[in-house]
């Protein structure tokens, strides 16, 4: 399932995300590096630690590139925590929030389609095949690769026009292929309209 979401344009990249003090989810850390257009900036739980006029995280949470944010919160103690240095030099627990987004990404695998146990088996038993003739006959391995590309951009299209004529709703395609709802509309439209 992870290869299918990242596939499908990673749409639920998972991070630890953080609160500020007054409970505000923070904008992006600029960077000064001097003159130039390209002024690098970061979102990593780890820039928020109060140096250089950064602001300072409170807490940490997981978070999710779809716009989910875990209800758990685990505070930073910033008496234990260094002032002088990177946050990322510290020993801080990420334990939790890493957890809650595994939480996040079982609920989004749970609601996705499951394809019949006979497929997943025969498709498994495809990619060792595959896997296994790649490095004896590699021309065998393209030539099988070919023809599936032709079989998968057919069925490919029969199943997406068929979503489109039965006016299926873009979020139960997202839902069912576990990514957002841009993800899926462009994954529909590279088969009716490759």
């Amino acid at each position: 399932m992870d290869r299918v979401l990242k596939a499908l344009r990673a749409a639920h990249e998972g991070s630890v995300g953080v609160l500020l003090g007054d409970g505000n989810e923070p904008g992006p850390v600029y960077f000064d590096v001097g003159s130039g257009s390209y002024v690098p900036s970061s979102k990593e739980w780890h820039v928020y630690d109060g140096r250089f006029g950064r602001p300072r995280a409170a807490v940490l949470r997981g978070s999710c590139s779809c716009g989910w944010r875990g209800i758990a919160e685990y505070p930073l103690d910033w008496t234990a925590l260094p002032t002088d240095k990177p946050l990322y030099e510290a020993d801080v627990d990420l334990s939790g929030p890493i957890s809650d987004y595994g939480a996040h990404l079982s609920v989004i695998r749970d609601a996705a389609v499951q394809p019949p146990a006979d497929l997943t088996a025969l498709l498994t038993e495809l990619v060792g095949r595959l896997g296994g003739l790649a490095a004896k006959e590699p021309l065998v391995t393209l030539k099988a690769l070919a023809d599936l590309r032709y079989v998968i951009a057919q069925t490919g299209q029969d199943g997406a026009g068929e979503l489109a004529a039965q006016d299926v709703p873009i979020g139960e395609v997202a839902t069912a292929l576990g990514t957002s709802e841009a993800a899926a509309r462009t994954y529909l439209n590279s088969y009716l309209h490759p």
